[in-house]
Parts: C-alpha cells; sequence; structure tokens
C-alpha cells in the first residue's frame, strides 16, 4: 500500500486532499451536496453551482423534501454586538453551536450601562434601573478594594512584568466584583454554525418568552437575507441564507410543549422535599423515569433527584403520560425534543449564575434549566470579607433581589445577579465529566466553576470509585493566583 502511494504521488496524478476557499454558506452546502450525488470532481460541482440557483435547490431538496443533512454543509459567520447577558446565554443554548462571548473575567463592564426590558412600563423601567445603577456602583467598588487587598497579599514576583502583574490582580479582582452583574448588562457575541443549527436557533428564540430575544429571532432572518456588513473581500458580498430567511419561522412546538407540561405538572405533580447536594450526581437506571424527569424539570422548581425518586414510584402508564403530554402538539416535521436526550450521568447544580455562563460553554451535554425566581439566594465569595467589601455587596444584592421581586413577568429576570443561585441539569457521558473535571478544576479558573468541577468528581468517586479514580482534577484550595 506504500508503495502504490508513493508511486502514485509521484506519478502526477490529482491530490487527494484539496482546500477550498469560502463559499456562501448556501452555496457551498449545494456544491458538497451535489458532490455527494454525483460522479463530478468538486471543481466541478463548484464550477456546476456558479451557473445554477442554490436557493431553488435547498428550496426543494432541504425545505420541501426534508433532506436535513444538507444544511449541515453551509456555515455562517454571526455576531451579536449590544445584546444583554440573558439574550446571550439563549442565543448560545444550541448543542451544535461554537462561538465566544465578551469575558466577563478580563474586561470592565460597568462602562456599557445596560439593557432595559421593552416589557417594562415607565414605573417598573424606574425602579429596575435604581437597582441595576446600584449593583454597577457596588461593582465599581469591589473591583477597587479587591484590586487593593490582592496587590497588598500578592507582591508582585521579580520576575513578573509590571504590565503583566496588572492585568492578573485586576482579571481577580473582576473574578470576585462580576458576582454584582445581572443578566441585563450587555454583551457580545461572535457564532459559527451550520445553516441547520442557525434554522433551529431562529425558530427557537422567535418563541421566547423574552421580547428582545424574539426580536433577536427576527433579526438573524432579516440579517441572512441581506448582503453581509462585514466582508473579507468583495466576493462574499451576497447574502449569506436568503432561502433560510424565508422558512425560518417561530417554533411553535417548542412553546405548546413547555405550556402543556407546566400545565399537567401543576395539576398533577407532588413531589416531597429532598435534601440534595449543591452538585448532585444521579445516574438513572430506567430510560423512562429520566426522560419524563427531564421534560418536568424545566416547568418546576424541584431537583432532579426529587423528581427522579418521586416519578420511579408511579407506575409505567403515569410516567408515559408525562411523554405523551411533551409530544401532543407535535408537527410531522418536528424533532423530538431536547428532553428526549439521555445521558449516561445526571448533575443537577445549584450554582451562581456566573459559575453556568462558564459551564454553559460545554456542548459534548445537554442541558436544562429552570425559571430565574431569585428564591435560591446567592454566592458571597470569601474574598468579600477579606477586602472589607462583604457590606458593599452584600446591601447591593439583597436590595436587588428585593427590587426584582417587585417587577412585572417576564422582565424582572434581567434583574437577576450573576452571584445569584439558581438550578441547572447537565446530562453527560463520562468522557465529556472526564473533560469537564480536569479542565475546569484548574489553578488558571475562576474559583466558582473550579469548585463545580471538583463537587462533579467527588460525586462520581462516592458512586463508582473505580471510575473516580481515573478522574484527574486540581482541588480548589490549591492555588496560583498569579497564573492566567
Amino acid at each position: 500500500m506504500s508503495r502504490w502511494r508513493v508511486n502514485r504521488y509521484h506519478s502526477g496524478l490529482a491530490k487527494r486532499v484539496i482546500t477550498i476557499a469560502p463559499l456562501p454558506p448556501e452555496k457551498s452546502a449545494y456544491a458538497l451536496a451535489r458532490y455527494s450525488r454525483s460522479a463530478d470532481s468538486i471543481r466541478q460541482s463548484i464550477e456546476w453551482v456558479r451557473t445554477h440557483n442554490s436557493q431553488q435547490f435547498l428550496e426543494s431538496f432541504y425545505f420541501q423534501y426534508g433532506h436535513q443533512s444538507i444544511a449541515d454543509l453551509g456555515h455562517t459567520v454571526l455576531c451579536f454586538e449590544g445584546i444583554s447577558e440573558l439574550a446571550a446565554s439563549e442565543i448560545e443554548d444550541e448543542v451544535l453551536w461554537d462561538g465566544q462571548a465578551k469575558s466577563s473575567r478580563y474586561q470592565d463592564f460597568s462602562k456599557g450601562g445596560f439593557i432595559v426590558p421593552a416589557e417594562f412600563n415607565a414605573v417598573d423601567a424606574a425602579s429596575y434601573q435604581s437597582a441595576g445603577n446600584a449593583l454597577i456602583v457596588a461593582y465599581q467598588e469591589i473591583h477597587v478594594l479587591v484590586d487593593a487587598h490582592l496587590r497588598e497579599k500578592l507582591p508582585r514576583p521579580e520576575s513578573m512584568k509590571p504590565e503583566a502583574y496588572g492585568r492578573n490582580i485586576a482579571a481577580r479582582a473582576f473574578d470576585v466584583a462580576r458576582y454584582c452583574l445581572f443578566w441585563g448588562v450587555p454583551t457580545n457575541v461572535g457564532q459559527v454554525t451550520s445553516i441547520r443549527t442557525l434554522e433551529k436557533q431562529i425558530k427557537r428564540l422567535r418563541v421566547s418568552e423574552f421580547g428582545e430575544v424574539r426580536e433577536l429571532g427576527l433579526e438573524i432572518a432579516e440579517a441572512c437575507a441581506a448582503p453581509p456588513e462585514c466582508t473579507w473581500d468583495d466576493l462574499n458580498a451576497e447574502p449569506i441564507a436568503p432561502t433560510l430567511a424565508r422558512h425560518a419561522e417561530p417554533d411553535e412546538f417548542i412553546q405548546r410543549s413547555h405550556a402543556d407540561v407546566a400545565a399537567w405538572a401543576k395539576q398533577n405533580l407532588d413531589v416531597a422535599p429532598l435534601d440534595a447536594p449543591r452538585v448532585d450526581l444521579v445516574k438513572p437506571d430506567d430510560v423512562l423515569t429520566e426522560i419524563a424527569a427531564t421534560l418536568l424539570y424545566p416547568v418546576c422548581s424541584h431537583s432532579f433527584r426529587a423528581l427522579y425518586e418521586t416519578l420511579r414510584g408511579w407506575s409505567a402508564a403515569r410516567r408515559g403520560e408525562v411523554l405523551d403530554v411533551a409530544l401532543q402538539s407535535r408537527g410531522q416535521r418536528d424533532d423530538f425534543l431536547r428532553g428526549f436526550r439521555g445521558g449516561q450521568y445526571c448533575f443537577d447544580m445549584l450554582i451562581d449564575i456566573g459559575a453556568y455562563r462558564d459551564m454553559h460553554r460545554h456542548r459534548r451535554c445537554h442541558q436544562y434549566r429552570q425559571a430565574y425566581t431569585g428564591q435560591y439566594g446567592y454566592e458571597s465569595p470569601a474574598l468579600l470579607a477579606e477586602a472589607g467589601a462583604q457590606g458593599v455587596y452584600s446591601a447591593a444584592m439583597d436590595a436587588a433581589l428585593a427590587a426584582m421581586q417587585q417587577l412585572p413577568e417576564p422582565g424582572r429576570q434581567y434583574l437577576l445577579p450573576f452571584g445569584a443561585r439558581s438550578r441547572f441539569l447537565f446530562k453527560m457521558d463520562f468522557a465529556e465529566v472526564e473533560y469537564i473535571a480536569r479542565v475546569r478544576s484548574g489553578v488558571k479558573g475562576h474559583f466558582s466553576y473550579r469548585d463545580v468541577a471538583w463537587q462533579m468528581k467527588q460525586r462520581v468517586d462516592e458512586m463508582e470509585p473505580e471510575l473516580g479514580r481515573l478522574l484527574q482534577a486540581t482541588p480548589p484550595w490549591v492555588e496560583d493566583p498569579l497564573k492566567r
């Protein structure tokens, strides 16, 4: 075989690896789809696409006949600027998603103001702005206090340049100050997705409970139908996905199913309180119970363990009723809900919003959240007390959570601070547990998600010690604050 390869290479035959410059996403999808369906070379397929209508092809094969894999062959690059952190988290909530958001660990978020939900009237907006301004002031004060404390506690090593030292100290201070940021502060997001994922994203965003998010769904579709605003050259100045823009309608199935399950749970769900650790691990042994509990999780406030143990005591018929309710509005072309995706390891986490923003970027798992209510209080990092900032922090957080409860819903969630706790469910296989435990527990990480990663390892150690020994994780008490 090796001799054949050498002879073939020197014989002057065509290359086996061919690079292709970026094409408009829909033309890329058309070219590669045709390439898979004909005997032509990729060069011939691209030339074919130059003289034929890609929109007509996608209309027929993707949207009419449902050949969805075609849309995985064209990728789009979109950026979102000046959107709320809440909207950013909703944008990023796709399994097949690649992107980056503006980091609250390395940049000062006090200079950009904050988003006022369109749902508020003038009185509500004034109350929200007052509470938001107080959080921003606390954010600034805490950063100054913690920065000064860290400089005193951690003098600059002679081997470290002053600029690098200043950046590291400032970043560590932001790690604490960011607990006063809230869902309404603005951020930027850049994403790379296939046309297929983009379509699902638009349809999902368009049925959000939040007006800002619904508007973004429409704006994405409009942007796909218009020439790109930023181009590398004049060759790619045509719309990136005009056919998609005509078909990305609101995903009414997601909306109806959520409402149906919530209504069913209100009438039928009675769950006894059950103590569970802050990071809890459930490893289901019954798929029906797991799916039913997962479908109910986002519409209630119970822990996943409490739901799972309650449903185990039900008959199979009653558990199956939850699935039937979730699917009763499903159309012929609607995919199963993400709640039907099983996961070998189910981590139910009662963690702060900031830690969730960092953990949320893990795509090799399935994630679910409960409503943002503010009912679980907030975290208080130890550095606050050490730096003399606890009083400033507690006063701002207590006032913000109290003001939040007086605001209407939806909209009040925009005032929820990053330090507030909320409940999230992460389902994954063992390989992803290993990856998160190893990478997220490292000394370069934020202390909040470092602790989450460490707790994940502890739960596996307790449940399956022979597998737990394979997980490498750095204990949170092992620190190197000047390392980034």
